[in-house]
């Protein structure tokens, strides 16, 4: 899935999900606002045919929303990891 940062300013985080639909954004959204750390977390999915959906991430003081965002795409690469069929 290709990301494309709009916004990184320590607290704040907003990504551009390419080719991504509101299953993936969903998981991401859900997760998040389940971490203590995160204050807010949402996602954007503009109009249908001509723009990509958007993931903003707004955290507490004293924590980095990049990091919390990157450890949350690694326990999710895990879980799906364990998958087997």
């Amino acid at each position: 899935m290709p990301v494309k940062v709009l916004k990184n300013e320590g607290s704040e985080i907003r990504l551009r999900l390419i080719g991504e639909d509101h299953s993936t954004l969903q998981l991401f959204r859900s997760r998040l606002n389940a971490n203590d750390k995160v204050e807010y977390a949402n996602f954007f999915t503009g109009h249908p045919d001509l723009d990509e959906p958007e993931l903003y991430v707004r955290v507490k003081k004293g924590a980095k929303a990049d990091k919390i965002v990157k450890d949350l795409c690694s326990d999710i690469a895990k879980e799906f990891a364990d998958l087997s069929f």
